[in-house]
């Protein structure tokens, strides 16, 4: 199977061969991405500072603002 692969890459445009390169990154991130650990809640409360400034409904809107 190996050598099938390393045929096929060999035929590509340079270019192209990047791309699988940068693919073959990807699925391995993907894979190790599925065992990820536990996630923390370090961030609760970080927003306490603005509690006084702005409701949770204006916040939500300021960070879908800014996604845009």
């Amino acid at each position: 199977m190996e050598s099938i692969i390393i045929e096929k890459i060999r035929e590509l445009p340079l270019e192209l061969q990047e791309e699988v390169i940068h693919f073959i990154d990807f699925l391995r991130n993907k894979k190790s991405s599925k065992h990820k650990k536990k996630p923390n809640f370090e961030w609760i409360g970080g927003l306490n500072m603005y509690q006084d400034q702005f409701t949770a409904l204006e916040l939500q809107k300021k960070a879908s603002d800014w996604r845009d």
